[in-house]
């Protein structure tokens, strides 16, 4: 029997993240393709796996090893190579396989490395990934039969994207940062019409030009700068693996996902009016209102990819989104969130409708909202906290202002707080939105005296 204990830190709420040859190493991911073949015969389910990578430093050994450890409990593996998550994503749906895995440190520092999971068509997160590490602690045998096939899907994934697209003649600038969605991007735009200029498009696991985070403002700037330059019509950023999109305007501006959805549900809800739209705890009340606006029913659940994915197939919802770029798409595709293909839809639905994402922000009222604030916390503690936290806010406030899926969010009559856990960070997340600036300063100060209350002392 093959037995082997993971670091408890890096089995994360939605997949496995670690510090590469500290708390992940490639022993832990030859443990990761045991386990996991074990996990799928356990539940019934056949050892077909399809494995990609993204374009970390670390990630061609870490995938090796995988693959090994896949074969050696008898996995059938398709190894596409070196590309953005949602094309191996797009692999698992079209060769119908039994499980996916992506080697990817996502929008983490270079040094980190990671494991975004797929079984029987469905997201591997959670209680899921805690069982795996249990059946790994408990041993794995070898298995007949493994095997591994190098199978492209490349040029399938590129034309699947291409489908229905419509670029007009728009000026569009790509800034890719080093990323696996580089090669991709490159691909797509040859076929696109309109003007496209491609900013750092080849692979470099060292991310020399700028950290691959398009939320981050501050690594936008070069893609501001470009769209200024050239007077593009937008801008768009990937992030390391490609899965989340950060948008900037002709004028710059910075256009967040929450709204981003919205923008497209105008699109989508034209054709399925009042289907639900998922937002994230993190968003804006605005973009809540502006799908009300656009006929649909706009919900907020929790963060996090895998939840969403999750929340979307039970509600059958055609579109959702997440303030951090994460956006999914199921409405003419599969549900998963492909920054690639919602960077498309979002150039086709400009020309298409003729309101360009510059116009729709240029109708949006203004906004009195912090941003994405984070406080240092340990992972041991932040969950505890998280708890006093809604225990104290359940005796302060009315039921009905109180959302507690994920963290604590409370509503006023004058805006919204929020304080909930990072599930891939030590730290606490805080926001807030009022409806005008003195509103805002009276909510961070409840937020300042509900943490003292749960035993925080935190000052903006």
């Amino acid at each position: 029997m093959n037995k082997h204990n993971f670091a408890p830190t890096i089995l994360r709420a939605y997949d496995i993240r670690g510090i590469y040859q500290d708390t992940l190493t490639e022993a832990d991911a030859h443990a990761i393709g045991m386990a996991f073949i074990a996990t799928l015969r356990q539940r019934g389910h056949g050892v077909t796996v399809a494995v990609g990578r993204d374009g970390r430093l670390s990630s061609p050994a870490l995938a090796a090893a995988l693959i090994d450890g896949l074969v050696q409990a008898g996995g059938e593996v398709r190894d596409i190579g070196c590309g953005p998550t949602p094309m191996l994503y797009f692999a698992g749906v079209t060769w119908q396989c039994d499980g996916a895995i992506q080697v990817t440190g996502s929008h983490n520092p270079p040094t980190h490395n990671g494991f975004k999971m797929v079984m029987n068509g469905k997201s591997f997160f959670g209680d899921d990934i805690q069982q795996l590490g249990q059946v790994s602690a408990a041993g794995v045998a070898n298995g007949d039969g493994g095997s591994v096939t190098e199978t492209a899907i490349f040029d399938d994934y590129v034309n699947r994207l291409l489908q229905q697209a419509d670029a007009g003649d728009l000026s569009i600038v790509w800034d890719c940062g080093n990323g696996a969605a580089g090669p991709a991007t490159v691909a797509m735009t040859q076929k696109l019409t309109g003007t496209h200029q491609v900013l750092f498009a080849d692979i470099d696991g060292h991310f020399p030009n700028h950290h691959p985070n398009p939320v981050d403002p501050a690594t936008l700037d070069i893609l501001r700068r470009a769209v200024a330059d050239s007077s593009a019509a937008i801008g768009i950023g990937f992030d390391g693996d490609g899965d989340r999109i950060g948008v900037v305007d002709a004028k710059g501006r910075q256009v967040p996902g929450d709204f981003l959805t919205a923008y497209l549900a105008q699109d989508i809800l034209a054709r399925h009016p009042a289907a639900p739209v998922i937002l994230d705890v993190k968003s804006s009340d605005m973009a809540v209102n502006l799908i009300t606006q656009s006929g649909g029913d706009a919900q907020i659940w929790k963060t996090g990819h895998s939840h969403m994915k999750k929340r979307m197939a039970e509600i059958h919802a055609p579109i959702a989104g997440e303030m951090s770029g994460h956006i999914f798409i199921a409405d003419d595709f599969y549900g998963f969130d492909d920054a690639l293909y919602v960077a498309i839809r979002v150039i086709s639905q400009m020309v298409r409708s003729g309101q360009s994402i510059t116009d729709f922000v240029d109708k949006l009222p203004a906004q009195h909202a912090t941003p994405e604030m984070h406080i240092a916390c340990s992972d041991t503690e932040k969950f505890p906290l998280i708890e006093r936290l809604a225990a104290h806010v359940k005796t302060s406030y009315d039921s009905r202002d109180l959302t507690l899926i994920d963290g604590v969010r409370v509503r006023t009559s004058d805006g919204w707080w929020l304080v909930r856990a990072s599930n891939t960070e030590a730290a606490l997340v805080v926001r807030a939105e009022g409806s005008n600036p003195d509103a805002l300063d009276r909510l961070i100060k409840n937020i300042e005296s509900a943490l003292a209350a749960a035993g925080m002392n935190w000052r903006v």
